[in-house]
C-alpha cells in the first residue's frame, strides 16, 4: 500500500510540476527569430519581451491563461486535500474528493490547449508549437489517470 501511495504521489507530483512549467515557460509557440506563450512575445535577436497583443481574440487568450492557472491551483489543492484525507479518511473510504480536483484540472489543461490550438497560430505553417505547448497536452492525460487512480482507491490500514 505504501508502494502504491507513493506512485501516486510522485505522479501527483509530477503533473504539478509540468504544469507550471508548461504555464510559466515561453515556448506554447516558437518561431524563426522570436517566442510566444500565454503571457508574452519574446524575441531572440534584441532578448527583449512585450506583452502580448491579439486584436479581437483577448477573450480566448484570457481563457486559456484562465484555464491554466487554474489547472496549477486544481492540481495544489488536490495533492493537499489527498495529504489531508490520508490521515482523516476512514479505513475503506475512497478518495473522491482528491479525484475530483484532480479531475478538474484535467478538464482545465484540456480546455485550455484546445482553445489555443483552435484559436491562435492556425494559418501559420511556417513556424511551430513548442516545448509549453506539448507539455501542457502531457499534463492532461497525466492528470486524468491520477484521477482516475484517486476515485479508484481506497484507504487501507
Amino acid at each position: 500500500m505504501l508502494l502504491l501511495l507513493t506512485s501516486i504521489f510522485l505522479l501527483h507530483l509530477t503533473a504539478i510540476i509540468l504544469l507550471l512549467i508548461s504555464t510559466a515557460h515561453n515556448a506554447w509557440w516558437i518561431g524563426k527569430d522570436y517566442c510566444t506563450d500565454i503571457w508574452k512575445h519574446c524575441f531572440y535577436q534584441n532578448s527583449s519581451c512585450e506583452d502580448i497583443v491579439y486584436k479581437d481574440k483577448e477573450e480566448y487568450l484570457q481563457t486559456v491563461q484562465a484555464g491554466m492557472v487554474l489547472a496549477v491551483i486544481f492540481s495544489c489543492c488536490g495533492l493537499l486535500i489527498f495529504i489531508c484525507q490520508l490521515f482523516s479518511l476512514k479505513k475503506g473510504n475512497r478518495f473522491i474528493f482528491t479525484g475530483l480536483f484532480q479531475l478538474l484540472s484535467c478538464l482545465c489543461v484540456m480546455t485550455a490547449a484546445s482553445v489555443y490550438t483552435v484559436h491562435f497560430h492556425y494559418n501559420d505553417q511556417s513556424n511551430g508549437y513548442g516545448s509549453s505547448y506539448i507539455l501542457a497536452w502531457i499534463c492532461f492525460p497525466l492528470t486524468l489517470l491520477s484521477s482516475i487512480m484517486y476515485v479508484i482507491l481506497r484507504k487501507r490500514e
